[in-house]
């Protein structure tokens, strides 16, 4: 292992990294980094084998590569980790190598199990599954992307994606037991199932979007 301090990365982080996020959508800002980071840090606790240092840069890269698009966002994240010679003078060629791999394994609908602990961690703490948290995310990406739909445009897309997600049979995968995760998961489906209470919580994150616009 190369010599390293874990707060002048995080100092590295804050200063180099965080900012760029502010290019993206309102749902993938400097918040959701931050919260990713602290999540995963926080989840790094309970498996003492974890470098917090390759795990901080595995988070806060994980979604650079949306400058690109979404699609491949988490190879071009990958991608960044690679060709960014100053990690180089923290990490090996292997432990770069673990931190691309984790990077481009936490999207929700990878078709593989994430390679490493790294990866599942930064998986599990890019999955912030909070009723309002998700349903605004998804309803402001949605707004930017499609602003040619109305209201109920908006709505259909939303439940559309919530219920090819987030359902019973969806895609999102939840890979580390000590999260709450898992309960929350299960409350949201509640919500999702309930056309009521899921027609009244788009209602009201709807109208506080376009209040603040």
């Amino acid at each position: 292992m190369m010599k390293r301090d874990f707060n002048e990365i995080q100092r590295f982080v804050e200063r180099e990294i965080v900012h760029r996020y502010d290019d993206f959508d309102a749902g993938h800002g400097r918040d959701h980094v931050k919260t990713v980071i602290s999540q995963a840090l926080q989840l790094a606790e309970h498996y003492p084998e974890v470098d917090r240092c390759m795990l901080l840069i595995a988070a806060a890269y994980h979604d650079l590569g949306l400058i690109n698009g979404r699609e491949r966002h988490h190879i071009d994240s990958a991608r960044f980790i690679h060709e960014d010679e100053r990690l180089r003078q923290w990490f090996t060629e292997e432990e770069i190598n673990i931190i691309a791999d984790a990077a481009e394994d936490h999207r929700a609908s990878s078709d593989h199990e994430p390679r490493t602990i790294y990866g599942r961690i930064v998986a599990e703490a890019d999955r912030i599954i909070d009723s309002e948290t998700i349903v605004r995310r998804a309803l402001q990406y949605g707004m930017k992307h499609s602003p040619e739909l109305d209201r109920e445009g908006q709505y259909e897309r939303l439940l559309d994606h919530m219920r090819e997600k987030y359902d019973y049979g969806g895609y999102l995968r939840l890979w580390i037991p000590f999260s709450e995760n898992a309960k929350r998961l299960e409350e949201f489906r509640k919500t999702l199932s309930d056309p009521t209470a899921f027609r009244q919580l788009f209602d009201r994150i709807y109208d506080q979007i376009n209040h603040h616009q």
